[in-house]
């Protein structure tokens, strides 16, 4: 068995020719495999089943083992198993209909109001940086743009009369957003820096007038939360401080899925966070029969 799992290696290195560190992961994970068909009594990788499969997923599971590692070895076992098949040594592959546990999704972490507000009412120097910036980190909160939607906004994409713009989200889908009151503030006092530098049509450039690129951005929007805040700040989460906040007021999942520019409210859902007494608070509000508090109490 062991000799079957280097000629594997040794093919994932000469014709696959995968990068070192990726053999060496898929290595770790196959000896995992190894040793458990070892511990099992088998002689043979055709003697593994997908019921023994699983006891290991669920084995390594109980020590600790993320999802995101366990998917991974799966992924490994099967590109094993189609080797293992087409050079006519196995007959089936074990990990076919096996999965990885779900792992517990993660809610991006958000601003508070204050710490927002600490972040967006600093004092601002009239000067071409420093003018940008404050437009792009209003812009990002006041209208929960991701960062692609606000590295490909042009000029005319701007409706500062109206307090409208037009952003090309995921699909290449349009949508129009509101932009407050402070957002169209900071963009009116940037635009006149940008006319004598521009040299294409973009709402944020740089220096040589170009359009600024996604990396830029995100090296600019984390220097400023170390300088305002003493933390790192990447755009998403002042999209979702928006969205958070959005929602906190609003308790309107569905006007927030719009302005987010969300196909399925399910993510809208996911991507914002409620506590569980607000939500006890909007059932009781809301409910003609869920009313846990008689008038006298």
């Amino acid at each position: 068995m062991e000799e079957r799992l280097d000629a594997y290696c040794q093919h994932l290195r000469s014709e696959r020719q995968v990068s070192v560190h990726t053999l060496d992961g898929y290595r770790r994970d196959l000896l995992k495999l190894l040793a458990f068909c070892r511990e099992e009594q088998l002689t043979d990788w055709n003697n593994l089943d997908a019921r023994r499969l699983r006891a290991l997923i669920v084995q390594l599971h109980r020590k600790g083992q993320s999802s995101r590692s366990l998917s991974r070895l799966l992924s490994a076992i099967r590109g094993f198993y189609q080797y293992l098949i087409r050079e006519g040594i196995c007959q089936h592959d074990p990990a076919n209909g096996v999965s990885a546990p779900k792992g517990q999704k993660q809610l991006p972490k958000n601003l508070d109001v204050d710490r927002t507000t600490q972040l967006l009412d600093g004092a601002v120097e009239d000067d071409f940086i420093a003018l940008r910036d404050q437009a792009m980190l209003e812009l990002f909160y006041s209208s929960g743009l991701r960062l692609s939607e606000l590295v490909g906004l042009d000029i005319v994409d701007l409706d500062l009369k109206d307090g409208l713009i037009s952003v090309r989200g995921k699909g290449n889908k349009r949508r129009i957003v509101p932009v407050g009151s402070k957002a169209r503030a900071a963009i009116e006092r940037w635009l006149p820096q940008r006319a004598l530098a521009a040299q294409d049509d973009a709402v944020f450039i740089g220096q040589s007038g170009r359009r600024l690129t996604p990396r830029a951005i995100q090296l600019r929007v984390r220097e400023a939360g170390v300088r305002e805040l003493g933390q790192h700040l990447h755009p998403h989460m002042l999209r979702h401080s928006f969205a958070s906040h959005m929602l906190e007021t609003s308790r309107d999942l569905r006007a927030v899925q719009e302005l987010l520019g969300h196909a399925d409210i399910g993510t809208t859902q996911i991507y914002t966070h409620l506590d569980f007494q607000h939500l006890a608070q909007v059932y009781d509000d809301a409910h003609p029969r869920a009313k846990r508090k008689t008038e006298s109490t």
